[in-house]
């Protein structure tokens, strides 16, 4: 009669073993990939696994020490994101194709649900850890610091990072967003984006936003920081709140190219043409951006390329191969057609 797990009716190693007719620690030796048995023993093992459809558990084979973890944890503010859905889908692929299980957390812009989900992560003794931001509480530092573990901090480059890091300066990135919408003849500019409960990466944007238009003559006449989630909604319910604040506006910047694609749909329903009466600038560059009837101003991002090399720079780790600490992905500004033109400045 087979031997099955009582509560799941799972194949078990001992059936395996006993189809294979060789004991349960020589199957577990074949598994291991141990050695101490002949090929012939191996292949028949490994036909019985395929032949019983035999799972074994990966986990906890970890916690009892016989072998090197491959889950890597990636903790990522949502998944509501495009954005940080495609970077995850670059570091998915990377780690996958080596062997390696990405093992997902959602933070929610939150230290403390990041903090969270690195204690429960680490109790499964992860290979490494892949984390969104350079920000991070003290307790979930000390963790961090403690593992043993490589660390990519990735997103917001961070030139004296835990570990490693990959990503891009984002003062830079809106810093040229402002020099450029200002070299566009924009003086009265507004701003739509949220806050969260700590420093991130579009806050530093917005920094560097502020200080290229103020530098270049221009002003940022309001900042509407909602605390919500970046969305099409968003955006469209902020602009209104925005231009209902003040009617002085010549152009608006957005966190994201989600939310300026809700802020030209509100501009449209009030009988406002763009550029014409007031310009629209994103940020990002999703894909979605290059197939609108205006070519959306923005600034691309590698984001899939992200999410890859920082799988590549986790991998090289846990292959005791040399990596650079930091490395910057860089990013290029899409003039796009929803500014005004540099001929009408």
């Amino acid at each position: 009669m087979s031997e099955k797990d009582s509560k799941t009716n799972k194949v078990s190693l001992s059936e395996v073993a006993r189809a294979a007719g060789v004991s349960k620690m020589t199957a577990s030796r074949v598994l291991r990939e141990e050695g101490g048995y002949s090929e012939k023993t191996r292949a028949l093992v490994m036909e019985k696994i395929d032949e019983l459809g035999y799972l074994p558990n990966r986990l906890a084979t970890v916690f009892a020490g016989d072998t090197t973890s491959t889950f890597v944890g990636v903790a990522i503010p949502d998944l509501g994101n495009e954005v940080f859905a495609q970077v995850l889908e670059g570091i998915d692929r990377k780690l996958g194709a080596f062997g390696h299980q990405s093992v997902l957390g959602l933070t929610q812009h939150t230290l403390k649900e990041e903090e969270d989900w690195i204690r429960t992560v680490l109790s499964w003794q992860p290979a490494g850890l892949i984390l969104t931001g350079r920000y991070h509480s003290p307790r979930a530092t000390e963790m961090i610091k403690n593992a043993g573990v490589p660390i990519v901090e990735i997103w917001d480059l961070n030139s004296s990072p835990l570990d490693m890091s990959v990503g891009i300066n984002h003062f830079d990135s809106g810093f040229d967003m402002g020099r450029f919408l200002v070299g566009r003849g924009y003086g009265k500019i507004g701003y739509v984006g949220t806050s969260h409960d700590t420093a991130n990466a579009a806050t530093t944007r917005l920094d560097g936003f502020c200080k290229a238009v103020e530098g270049g003559g221009g002003k940022v006449v309001r900042q509407l920081c909602l605390h919500d989630t970046a969305t099409y909604y968003t955006g469209y319910y902020g602009t209104e709140q925005l231009l209902a604040g003040s009617s002085r506006i010549e152009c608006i910047f957005y966190q994201n190219d989600t939310m300026a694609f809700g802020g030209m749909q509100y501009v449209a329903s009030k009988g406002m043409s763009v550029p014409a009466d007031i310009g629209i600038a994103g940020w990002g560059d999703l894909p979605i951006a290059s197939v609108l009837q205006r070519r959306l101003t923005s600034m691309h991002v590698p984001h899939l390329k992200l999410g890859q090399a920082a799988a590549e720079m986790m991998l090289a780790r846990l292959s005791n191969e040399p990596v650079e600490p930091c490395r910057d992905i860089g990013f290029n500004l899409i003039p796009g057609s929803t500014v005004k033109s540099a001929e009408r400045t």
